[in-house]
């Protein structure tokens, strides 16, 4: 059982920045990948993902805003989130590549207009 706290949600206008962290309980979370995902009400996405030698993916409508990076060391995974826009309001969940997967809770993110 792997255990994933985020953190770093919140509310903002459109047009600013946060950072959102997911930490995992599991001491070999480095050698997996990680993602985050969002939940809005009306849909789920991908948001992005990174491999445990840094590739990166990224959803088509974050592609340029977000930055989705790692620090194995504190099997930890961080995205940033700039220029923010209102439709990226949602549930931010971070995700343990298995098989099996694991989900963190989720964060809030509101961007305000």
């Amino acid at each position: 059982q792997v255990q994933l706290v985020e953190s770093g949600g919140g509310s903002v206008q459109a047009g600013g920045s946060l950072r959102l962290s997911c930490a995992a309980s599991d001491q070999t979370s480095s050698i997996n990948s990680m993602g985050w995902y969002r939940q809005a009400p009306d849909k789920r996405e991908f948001v992005a993902s990174i491999t445990s030698d840094g590739t990166t993916k990224y959803g088509d409508s974050v592609k340029g805003r977000f930055t989705i990076s790692r620090d194995n060391a504190k099997n930890t995974v961080y995205l940033q989130m700039n220029s923010l826009k209102p439709e990226d309001t949602a549930v931010y969940h971070c995700i343990w590549y298995g098989p099996p997967n694991f989900w963190g809770q989720g964060t809030q993110v509101t961007v305000s207009s």
